[in-house]
């Protein structure tokens, strides 16, 4: 219990400092990282706050309208996926949360190192279909595991969108998922959780790690940093399915 303030400050001091230098990865970072020392479901009631308050931002900008209609089907499937999940949710405490928290941090460590390249060209009406479909499979894999980029933010690069398009789809994305991970997890949870002593921490060094990470951007290689950081990943997922096989 000593160690659990330090550890809070210390996972969302880097979960903030690579959202700063990438635009993207707070809710990624500090799970994977709280994932190994405390029940996936805490952990994702500390990040429900400090990641929604660090992606206001990210969700402004002058493509909303179109970025609403092309992406309303995936947010509202994202939603429908994290409330009506037929699998295990991170609230019940199942050993499978852990489990399948490993799983998806090796799959995206994977896709992350491989880059494969991917551009999808649908029609309208399609789009919308897979968009939804998409969702449907994020809000799933939210409520099982308390992670939401993945297939969402596969999807989100592989259209044909400009990098400040990009940036403002994520931030919405984000925060819808943000928003569904809440629900499926509880309002009352994640409000005690962020009113709590580590919830507050992780806001306070949340935005710190921001602020490093604003600072870092311009010197630091996106390349080997993505290729660190992916990684990262593929052992903090090896470790967590490792604590529960054993």
């Amino acid at each position: 219990m000593d160690l659990l303030l330090p550890g809070v400050a210390a996972a969302f001091l880097l979960a903030g400092t690579v959202k700063g230098i990438s635009g993207m990865g707070l809710p990624t970072v500090a799970i994977a990282l709280l994932g190994v020392v405390m029940p996936p479901a805490a952990a994702a009631a500390l990040l429900v706050v400090p990641s929604l308050a660090t992606n206001v931002m990210q969700c402004l900008g002058p493509y909303l309208r179109r970025t609403v209609a092309t992406l309303w089907p995936m947010w509202l499937g994202i939603v429908l996926g994290a409330l009506f999940t037929p699998f295990p949710k991170l609230a019940s405490g199942a050993a499978s949360a852990r489990i399948g928290l490993g799983v998806v941090l090796l799959v995206y460590s994977a896709y992350g190192l491989a880059r494969p390249a991917m551009r999808l060209r649908l029609s309208a009406g399609w789009m919308l279909a897979v968009a939804f479909l998409v969702g449907c499979v994020t809000g799933v894999m939210a409520a099982a595991t308390g992670v939401f980029f993945f297939p969402m933010v596969v999807f989100l690069q592989s259209l044909e969108m400009d990098k400040d398009e990009l940036v403002q789809a994520l931030g919405i994305s984000f925060t819808v998922s943000t928003v569904a991970l809440a629900a499926s997890l509880g309002f009352r949870t994640s409000w005690q959780a962020a009113w709590s002593a580590p919830g507050l921490l992780a806001i306070v060094f949340a935005f710190a790690g921001m602020a490093v990470g604003t600072r870092l951007r311009r010197r630091t290689p996106a390349a080997a940093f993505r290729k660190v950081l992916f990684i990262v990943f593929a052992i903090l997922g090896a470790v967590m399915i490792g604590q529960e096989l054993a």
